[in-house]
């Protein structure tokens, strides 16, 4: 997006009749929250007056220190292109930082936390760090009564196409949509699960590259609705049957390049680039709570379905957490392949971020690439490769977060110990919950 003057935004907030204003932030779960106010209050918004209770966002504040303030990213300016259906005009946003009353940016959101590990990354020498996302989602029909059904749209494979490809139609219009708002997009097909999908677009830096995540989350649901269906981002909706990933492709840059590129390396990788793998993989037990933080993540997070569940690297192999795509100069980039939909992109960056420049900072040295098909080797094999798994529970995942300290910085304390505490309320509330294979299993044979 491109950066905008105050003034610039007021007269094309005329021009396109913009009649309301989207104050959009997100929360510790990765849900996007907004204070909607009338147009008229535009100039008082640009000026950073916009107060909100905290202490009604899970996971913010508590009620003795509920007063925040909402400070918009002018950058963020966006005009929704589709009219209000009571009123002529638009609705129009803001991606807002959150602020608490002295000025000071607020410990508990994700968007200035992940600002904060970027600045730790400039600090050591690095000036960027972007991020190519491919986020996967399912659609599922309406009922009658304008409600999710447990039906799928189309029994479609990997790269079908109409008539069996149902959602080609409503596809191209989610692509229509997020190109009118100014993302490049590369492609858009049917996945390998009946009913499931992916649009990619280009790449941006680590900030711009989240909110787009968000934006693109909204957008998908909004034109999904508008086709009578239901768009989810739940990792697994459906069982026996592939969950939805979001892979991270991941590249660093100095002043002179892409960070991790070095033409005289026989895989044309940089030190630095070895080194991040290193960061990535060795931190991987305790980052896998933020990247899959939801019970249902871990149904996705199985063998036999395509999800990554073994920490190994690789170039060709797509078996491995993570992959080094074939593209190299100012193209070389780092893919992790376990995050899900669920994560909030802003935490997921920044621990990710976090255990790469650990690897870089300790001068780490990543394990031999691991090229033959994983998911083919049994326990003994993969034990003498050196090749472990990640944690099969959220309550797992989040045991090894409690011993990572450099993931538990990467959050910070405010964002650590909310977090923490919510998934374990989770995961209390999941295990009293009697589920419907558990009485097939047990009610008649018991």
């Amino acid at each position: 997006m491109s950066s905008l003057k105050k003034e610039e935004i007021l007269n094309q907030a005329k021009a396109k009749e913009v009649r309301f204003l989207r104050l959009m932030f997100t929360d510790i779960d990765g849900i996007i929250k907004n204070v909607e106010v009338p147009v008229s209050q535009l100039e008082k918004v640009m000026e950073n007056e916009i107060a909100f209770d905290g202490s009604s966002i899970d996971g913010f504040v508590d009620i003795d220190q509920s007063d925040m303030k909402l400070h918009p990213d002018l950058d963020t300016w966006l005009v929704f292109p589709w009219e209000l259906d009571s009123v002529d005009g638009r609705i129009a946003r803001f991606i807002c930082d959150v602020y608490n009353p002295d000025g000071s940016p607020f410990a508990g959101d994700p968007r200035s936390n992940l600002r904060r590990v970027l600045e730790e990354m400039r600090t050591a020498g690095f000036t960027e760090f972007n991020l190519g996302p491919e986020p996967e989602f399912f659609l599922f029909k309406l009922d009658e009564n304008g409600k999710p059904s447990k039906t799928l749209n189309d029994n479609g494979g990997y790269f079908d196409l109409a008539p069996t490809d149902l959602a080609e139609n409503c596809r191209r219009d989610i692509v229509l949509e997020l190109e009118a708002l100014g993302f490049e997009i590369e492609a858009s097909h049917h996945e390998v699960a009946p009913g499931q999908h992916e649009i990619d677009w280009k790449y941006a830096d680590a900030i711009e590259a989240c909110d787009n995540i968000q934006t693109f989350k909204l957008i998908v649901k909004t034109v999904a609705r508008k086709h009578g269906l239901h768009a989810t981002f739940m990792p697994k909706p459906v069982a026996d049957i592939n969950g939805s990933g979001m892979h991270f492709n991941m590249s660093l840059f100095t002043e002179e390049g892409n960070a991790f590129y070095d033409a005289s390396d026989e895989q044309q990788l940089s030190r630095s680039a070895y080194q991040f793998i290193a960061g990535i993989l060795d931190h991987a037990q305790a980052y896998t709570a933020i990247c899959n933080p939801t019970i249902n993540s871990y149904k996705r997070l199985t063998p036999g379905f395509e999800a990554p569940v073994y920490v190994a690297w690789s170039g060709t192999n797509r078996t491995p957490l993570v992959r080094v795509p074939a593209s190299r100069g100012m193209s070389t980039r780092v893919e992790l392949r376990s995050i899900d939909p669920s994560a909030n992109p802003y935490l997921a960056l920044s621990v990710l971020l976090k255990a790469g420049m650990k690897g870089i900072s300790e001068a780490k040295t990543a394990p031999n690439p691991v090229n033959q098909n994983i998911y083919n080797m049994d326990q003994i094999e993969r034990s003498a490769n050196n090749i472990e798994s990640l944690p099969r529970s959220l309550y797992e995942a989040v045991q090894y977060l409690k011993q990572d300290e450099t993931i538990k910085d990467a959050l910070g304390n405010h964002i650590y110990e909310r977090f923490v505490s919510a998934k374990e309320q989770d995961w209390f509330e999941y295990s009293l919950s009697v589920s419907e294979w558990e009485k097939n299993r047990y009610f008649e044979t018991y």
